[in-house]
């Protein structure tokens, strides 16, 4: 089996939020690698992960940084794959916000698909969905996830009705 899609992360602090985009791999049954690369600590392993990847059958790289985040915009610089940056909160960090302000403000010609602060999960959820473009068996299932989504909600809505308040009007 080889991986499609690579989890990187600066640091293995990052694990428990980029843990959750391998969760969402593991349900759709993506195959991955996840690493630990530093652009600051070894950026000449992070040079040649790039440009490499693409070549050992890579199709999506979800790259997770936290404090200064320069890992997803140093690989998007350097490969011609997608890069799904995930801003990370550290214990260097301005609560993520610095993470933020670092991915998602990529010169021009230099993309990077950012998600939230501590967003493992919703980048999970766009590499799938980018490798569904695909991939009409994949993209049947992505269209699954997301009527499973809105029924969560319709049953919570239900849910909430059993809560009784004496102002309540709806």
């Amino acid at each position: 089996m080889q991986a499609k899609v690579s989890i990187i992360m600066g640091s293995t602090s990052d694990m428990p939020v980029m843990q959750e985009a391998a969760k969402i791999l593991d349900q759709f049954q993506i195959p991955f690698e996840i690493n630990a690369l530093s652009a600051h600590r070894v950026p000449e392993q992070v040079m040649d992960f790039a440009k490499n990847a693409h070549v050992r059958g890579i199709r999506v790289v979800i790259a997770g940084a936290g404090g200064a985040a320069h890992l997803p915009g140093v690989v998007a610089a350097l490969t011609p794959l997608p890069v799904i940056g995930v801003p990370c909160r550290s214990t260097i960090s301005l609560d993520g916000w610095d993470s933020l302000l670092s991915i998602v403000q990529m010169p021009p010609g230099i993309p990077v698909a950012t998600v939230g602060v501590d967003g493992g999960q919703n980048a999970g959820i766009l590499a799938v969905q980018i490798l569904s473009a695909g991939d009409d068996k994949l993209l049947s299932e992505v269209s699954k996830f997301k009527e499973n989504l809105k029924t969560k909600i319709l049953k919570a809505n239900e849910e909430l009705k059993q809560h009784k308040f004496k102002f309540r009007v709806g």
